[in-house]
C-alpha cells in the first residue's frame, strides 16, 4: 500500500512538472528580459534627454519599446536581439550599458547621435554582435582592443568620431569581418600589416584620419575587397604594386597623402574598378598604359602630383563608355592630347590644366555631347571653330600661349575669305528651307499616327487596370513605349543585389536598363504582411494621380507595377545620385561649389512649393532627407520618393504611424503623429543646413533649440572642403542660413511655408541677409 502511495506521488508530481515546465521556461524567459530592460532603463537615466525615449518605461514589454526588436535565444527565451537607435539626438556617455545582460545581441545601431566619452571595452561581452555601428557621435579615447575578441562581428563602424591612438592590432582577429569603417576620426600611428588577414573584408575605410608610415602590401591579400579609401592621411613611400591583387576593386582613393614614386603599372590588373582616386599627392614618372584597360572606370583623378611624359597614346580608356570625370591637372604632362579620347561622348568634367600640352584642341577632343566642364587653362594649346566651343567661357582656354580662337576674348586664327564664307551662307539658306519643309510634313505624318497609336494603347492599358486578377499584374505607366512587370524583372534579375543603388524608409531601388537602352530606377516597396492585402484600386488611383505631375525638379514618377510576388514604383532615372552621397565624397563635394549649392536649395525649394502649394490636393512628401534629393548631370536638384507620399485633403487632420527618416523628421510628430506641410519645412531645413555644413547638422540643431546660449559662429560652420563664399553668393548663402535656422524651429506655427522661402529664395539677396544673422553670433 505504501508502496502504491509513493509510486501514485511521484506520478503526480512528474504530472504537475510536465504541467509547470512551460510556465518555468516562461518566468525565466521574463526574468532575462526584465535584467535586460533594466540595464536599458538604467543606461537611459543616465543620458541627458531621457524623455527622447518615451516609450522606455516599466509599464511596457521591452520587446515594445523605440528601437528595440526581440527574439526567441536557442535555449527557448525571449531576449532582446536588436536595439537601433539612430538620428536619436541621444547625448551622454555609453559607460553605465551593461553590455553583459546582452549575450544575445546581434545589432547595435547607435550612429548619428551625441554620445561621448570613451567606447567601453565592455563592449567585448557582446560576444554574439554582429554588427556595431557608432558613427557620427563624440567618442573620445582608443579603439578599445577586447574588440578584437568579438569573433562574429561583421560589419564595425565607428567612423565621424574624435577616436585618437593607433589601430589595434587584435582587429585582425576578426575573422568574419566584412566592413570596417574607421573613417574620420584622429587615428595615429602606422596600418597594421596584420589587417591582411581579414580574408572576408569588402569595404575598408580609414580616410581623413593621421595615419602615417607606408601602405602596408598585405592589404594585396585582401582580394575580395571592393572599396579601398585610405584618403586624407599622412602616408608615405610607394603604392604597392601587390594592390594589383585587388582584382574585384571598384573604389580606389588613396589621394591626398604623401605618396612617391610611380604609379604601379599593376592597376591596370583592376578590370571592375570604378573610381581611381590618387590625386594630390607627390607621385612621379609617366601615366601606366595599363590604365587604359579600366574599361569600367567613370572617375580618373590625378590632379596635383609630379606626373610627366605624355599622356599614353594608346589610352583606351573611354572604350567602355563609361568615364565621366577626368582630371588630370597640375602635373607636367606634355604633348598632344590622345587621339583616343575622341568622342569619349560620356565624359562631363575634364580638368587638364597646368600642364605642358599642345597642339590643336579639335583634332584630340572630338565632340562631348554631355560636357559641363572643360579647363584647358595653362597649356600651349589652339581652341577649335565649332559652335560648343564658341559658347564655352574664356577660362577654359586662358594663358595657353599663342592661343587664337573664335572663343570670346582670344584673337582670331586664320581663316578662309568673305567671298567663301558668304557662298557658304548662302546654300546653307537654301537647304536650311528645304530641310524646314521636309520636317513639318514628317512631323504631320507622326503626329496621326501617334494620335492613332495612343487610341488603341489606352484600351489595353484601360483593360489591362481594370482586370489585375486575369492579368496576375496591373501596371500604370506613362511614358513612352509600354513597359511589362516582366521587363523590370528581367532588367533586374529579379532585383538581384548587383542591381542596387539605394535603400530608403520605403524601399530598395535598383537601376534597370531595359532592352531599348532607356535607363529607369525601380524602386522595390517593402511591405508587411498586411500591407500586402490592402485593396489596390485606391493605391492604383493615386498613383495615377501623381503620374500626372510634371515638374522640372521632381523626379518623373512613370508608374506602378504590383504582382503577389512585387510591388514598385518605376521612376525616371537621375544620374549623379543622391545629394547625401555627394556630400560623403570628397572630391564630388569640393565639386559642389556655393553656386551649386545655393541652386541646389533653390530647387526644393520650388519643388516643395509646387507639392504644397500648387497640388490639388495638396502633397505632403513625408520623407524629404539628402538621400531623396538626386542631382542629374548639370546639379540641378529633383525630389525623389514623393510617390509613396499620401495626398492629404487641405480641410482635414492627416494622422499617420511614425514613417521617415530620423534627423530630418519634424519633433512634433513624436506626440501628435499628425502630417502637416510644416513637417516638410522642417525636413527642409534640415537638408540646407547639411548642404551648407557638409554633414548631416545634428550639433547645429540641438545647439538652435536648446536654452544655453551657445554661440553659432557662421564662418565656423560652414563646410570647409570650399573657400568661403564671397559677394553675392555670400549674401545668398546667409540667407539660405537664415531660413533654414526658422524652417527647424520647434514650433511648427512659427515655421514660415514652403512658398514664402521659395519667393525669398528667389528675391535679389542683400547685404542685410548676413546682418540678420548676428544674433546667432554672438
Amino acid at each position: 500500500m505504501a508502496c502504491q502511495l509513493r509510486t501514485s506521488s511521484l506520478s503526480t508530481i512528474r504530472l504537475l512538472l510536465v504541467f509547470l515546465s512551460p510556465f518555468v521556461v516562461l518566468v525565466r524567459a521574463a526574468s532575462v528580459l526584465e535584467s535586460q530592460g533594466r540595464a536599458l532603463l538604467h543606461w537611459k537615466s543616465t543620458l541627458r534627454s531621457p524623455q527622447l525615449l518615451a516609450s522606455w518605461n516599466v509599464d511596457s514589454s521591452p520587446c515594445n519599446w523605440t528601437g528595440v526588436a526581440c527574439n526567441i535565444a536557442r535555449n527557448g527565451r525571449l531576449v532582446i536581439s536588436e536595439i537601433q537607435l539612430p538620428n536619436m539626438s541621444l547625448a551622454g556617455p555609453l559607460d553605465d550599458l551593461n553590455f553583459s545582460t546582452f549575450r544575445s545581441l546581434a545589432n547595435l545601431n547607435l550612429s548619428y547621435n551625441q554620445l561621448n566619452g570613451n567606447i567601453p571595452p565592455t563592449v567585448s561581452a557582446l560576444s554574439n554582435l554582429v554588427s556595431l555601428d557608432l558613427t557620427a557621435n563624440r567618442f573620445t579615447g582608443r579603439i578599445p582592443v577586447e574588440i578584437g575578441s568579438m569573433k562574429a562581428l561583421q560589419f564595425l563602424n565607428i567612423s565621424e568620431n574624435q577616436i585618437s591612438g593607433p589601430i589595434p592590432l587584435s582587429l585582425s582577429n576578426l575573422s568574419r569581418l566584412t566592413e570596417m569603417q574607421l573613417e574620420d576620426n584622429k587615428i595615429t600611428g602606422v596600418i597594421p600589416e596584420e589587417l591582411g588577414r581579414l580574408a572576408k573584408l569588402i569595404y575598408l575605410e580609414l580616410g581623413a584620419n593621421q595615419l602615417t608610415g607606408s601602405i602596408p602590401p598585405s592589404l594585396g591579400n585582401l582580394t575580395k575587397l571592393y572599396y579601398l579609401a585610405l584618403y586624407g592621411n599622412q602616408l608615405t613611400g610607394f603604392i604597392p604594386r601587390e594592390l594589383g591583387n585587388l582584382i574585384n576593386m571598384a573604389h580606389l582613393s588613396l589621394s591626398n597623402n604623401s605618396l612617391t614614386g610611380p604609379i604601379p603599372s599593376s592597376v591596370g590588373n583592376q578590370s571592375k574598378l570604378e573610381i581611381l582616386y590618387l590625386w594630390m599627392n607627390e607621385l612621379s614618372g609617366s601615366m601606366p598604359p595599363e590604365i587604359g584597360k579600366l574599361h569600367q572606370l567613370t572617375t580618373l583623378a590625378l590632379q596635383i602630383n609630379q606626373l610627366s611624359g605624355q599622356i599614353p597614346p594608346s589610352l583606351e580608356i573611354c572604350k567602355g563608355g563609361a568615364l565621366r570625370i577626368l582630371m588630370l591637372s597640375n602635373n607636367s604632362f606634355e604633348g598632344p592630347i590622345p587621339a583616343t579620347l575622341k568622342n569619349c561622348t560620356s565624359l562631363y568634367t575634364v580638368h587638364l590644366e597646368h600642364n605642358q600640352l599642345n597642339g590643336d584642341v579639335s583634332e584630340q577632343l572630338g565632340v562631348y555631347p554631355n560636357l559641363l566642364y572643360l579647363d584647358l587653362s595653362f597649356n600651349r594649346l589652339s581652341v577649335p571653330d565649332n559652335k560648343h566651343f564658341q559658347e564655352a567661357p574664356l577660362e577654359w582656354f586662358v594663358h595657353n600661349k599663342g592661343l587664337c580662337g573664335v572663343v570670346k576674348g582670344l584673337p582670331p586664327c586664320a581663316s578662309s575669305t568673305a567671298n567663301e564664307h558668304h557662298g557658304s551662307k548662302h546654300h546653307s539658306v537654301i537647304i536650311s528651307s528645304i530641310v524646314a519643309s521636309m520636317v513639318v510634313l514628317l512631323l504631320l505624318l507622326v503626329f496621326v499616327g501617334i494620335a492613332l497609336r495612343f487610341q488603341k494603347r489606352k484600351k489595353d492599358t484601360v483593360h489591362a487596370v481594370n482586370n489585375p486578377i486575369k492579368q496576375g499584374t496591373f501596371s500604370v505607366l506613362n511614358f513612352d513605349g509600354k513597359v511589362a512587370y516582366k521587363d523590370i524583372i528581367e532588367a533586374t534579375e529579379d532585383f538581384h543585389e548587383k542591381y542596387l543603388i539605394g535603400t530608403g524608409a520605403y524601399g530598395s531601388v535598383y537601376r534597370a536598363e531595359l532592352s531599348s537602352g532607356e535607363v529607369l530606377a525601380v524602386k522595390k516597396i517593402h511591405l508587411s504582411e498586411h500591407e500586402n492585402t490592402v485593396d489596390e484600386q485606391p493605391f492604383q488611383n493615386e498613383i495615377e494621380t501623381l503620374t500626372r505631375i510634371r515638374h522640372r525638379n521632381i523626379v518623373k514618377l512613370y508608374g506602378f507595377c504590383s504582382s503577389p510576388h512585387h510591388k514598385f514604383l518605376v521612376y525616371e532615372y537621375v544620374e549623379r545620385g543622391s545629394l547625401g552621397s555627394v556630400l560623403r565624397i570628397e572630391a564630388a563635394a569640393a565639386e559642389l561649389d556655393w553656386v551649386k549649392r545655393v541652386n541646389i536649395v533653390k530647387d526644393v525649394a520650388r519643388a516643395l512649393s509646387y507639392m504644397h502649394h500648387d497640388c490639388v490636393p495638396p502633397i505632403v512628401h513625408r520623407d524629404v532627407t539628402s538621400n531623396n534629393i538626386l542631382l542629374d548631370s548639370e546639379f540641378k536638384a529633383c525630389v525623389s520618393d514623393f510617390g509613396i507620399a499620401r495626398l492629404l485633403n487641405p480641410d482635414t487632420s492627416n494622422w499617420s504611424m511614425l514613417a521617415g527618416t530620423h534627423g530630418y523628421l519634424a519633433p512634433e510628430l513624436a506626440y501628435t503623429m499628425r502630417l502637416t506641410t510644416k513637417c516638410d519645412v522642417y525636413s527642409f531645413g534640415v537638408i540646407t543646413l547639411e548642404l551648407l555644413v557638409g554633414t548631416y547638422p545634428g550639433d547645429i540643431i540641438s545647439t538652435l533649440s536648446s536654452s544655453s546660449g551657445q554661440s553659432l559662429f557662421v564662418k565656423d560652420i560652414l563646410d570647409q572642403r570650399v573657400s568661403l563664399p564671397v559677394d553675392q553668393v555670400a549674401d545668398e548663402v546667409a540667407a539660405a542660413l537664415t531660413l533654414a535656422i526658422h524652417c527647424v524651429d520647434i514650433n511648427p506655427e512659427t515655421r514660415p511655408t514652403m512658398k514664402q522661402i521659395f519667393e525669398k529664395l528667389s528675391a535679389q539677396p542683400s547685404p542685410a541677409s548676413l546682418h540678420a544673422l548676428r544674433k546667432y553670433e554672438t
